[in-house]
């Protein structure tokens, strides 16, 4: 799919249908700016060849520069590059899909925002400006719970914790800042030698791992340095794309971390090992990858540059098991132990693998055990006299 992507992402709709969200840039007088959203196969790993709806922008509109999708699927903001941000709705059935768009007030006419993105559990949207600009919004009333025009001198990248408690962002300068989602406020900076500069942020996504991951340049050498949440101290770095990284994303499951370079490059890398999993060299050959994000069901990530377009590429990391895998498991163990019981049952004296006395009546038939209707004593085995050969 070859033509001048600015941004996309994944949408996750309620019916668990994965789908494809594009930001084109106009092209000359022949081709306008859209929005496009493309349906995606994960038989065949691809996008449709055709988008299911567009939304042209208009001349004043400028062109689109970053996506963030609300976690329901029902929605996603978009900003542009003559400042300010719109809001689309996405209506859709069996026959058809529309898309509505919106102003949204308190981002009318705020410049470029470089940085947009929901907190995990959709109640907060957060905007980081060129000019360093900070915005927090409850959503969807919109109520401003921080406007901060000092926040950076220009926003680099930033993310929400798993718990929606906190927001990590990044400035150009190298800095980065921790702020509490729910008021606003800011927590603490993250600490950094002379010669570091912060440049992408993503929290951990599994739900154990109070992390938080961020590129490094250190000098010449790119680095992915880990910060314990809970005291916000550096427990540790490895070197894993070697590379300048341009962008960084987090599975929604938090197993996967994946970062794209400068010249095209991608690395996966399991968050559990911190080894790289999957490496796909050349992806965007000699160019910038500007969005990348892995796909919330399937392992497949979503890449995209101003050269080369939007891209789907599968993983070579290990299969996940399916949920009636699961199931067909537990239904194997259960019918195991089953047999195992028979022949336990079939292959002892009696039910305390003790010795038959004399007196003792026989062992009772399997099917006795199971309810057969066949005349029982209950009691038979305490009232018969019992013999222990000791």
């Amino acid at each position: 799919m070859e033509s001048t992507v600015a941004c996309g992402s994944w949408i996750r709709r309620p019916e668990n249908v994965n789908l494809v969200v594009l930001g084109k840039l106009r092209s000359g007088g022949s081709s306008p700016a859209v929005i496009e959203i493309f349906s995606f196969d994960p038989t065949t790993t691809s996008l449709s060849s055709s988008p299911l709806v567009t939304h042209v922008f208009d001349e004043i509109d400028g062109d689109p520069s970053a996506i963030a999708v609300h976690p329901s699927g029902d929605d996603f903001v978009c900003s542009t590059s003559t400042g300010g941000c719109k809001l689309f709705e996405l209506h859709s059935d069996k026959s058809y899909m529309k898309l509505l768009t919106k102003e949204l007030p308190p981002l009318k006419d705020v410049g470029i925002q470089k940085c947009l993105a929901f907190s995990t559990d959709g109640s907060r949207f957060a905007a980081g400006g060129l000019d360093g600009h900070l915005r927090i919004l409850e959503w969807p009333s919109l109520r401003i719970i921080l406007d901060e025009p000092r926040a950076h001198k220009s926003f680099r990248d930033m993310d929400f914790s798993l718990d929606s408690e906190y927001l990590a962002s990044t400035s150009t300068d190298g800095s980065a800042r921790i702020w509490k989602a729910e008021d606003g406020i800011p927590l603490t900076t993250l600490t950094r030698k002379p010669d570091e500069n912060i440049e992408l942020c993503r929290f951990s996504k599994d739900g154990t791992k109070p992390f938080l991951f961020c590129t490094v340049q250190r000098g010449d050498k790119a680095i992915t340095t880990v910060w314990d949440i809970s005291t916000w101290n550096r427990i540790g770095y490895k070197r894993l794309l070697r590379k300048p990284a341009t962008i960084m994303s987090m599975s929604l499951d938090g197993k996967y971390l994946a970062q794209g370079s400068k010249d095209g490059d991608v690395c996966v890398v399991d968050v559990k090992k911190m080894e790289v999993s999957h490496w796909s060299r050349r992806l965007h050959l000699g160019t910038p990858i500007t969005s990348l994000e892995l796909c919330p069901s399937e392992r497949v990530m979503l890449t995209s540059s101003n050269q080369w377009g939007a891209m789907v590429t599968k993983l070579s990391v290990p299969a996940d098991w399916k949920e009636w895998q699961v199931y067909l498991v537990l239904v194997g163990l259960f019918l195991a132990s089953l047999v195992a019981f028979y022949i336990f049952y079939e292959n002892s004296d009696s039910f305390w693998n003790f010795p038959l006395g004399r007196n003792q009546p026989a062992r009772p038939k399997m099917g006795a055990i199971f309810g057969d209707p066949q005349p029982s004593d209950d009691n038979a085995f305490f009232d018969s006299g019992l013999v222990l050969d000791l």
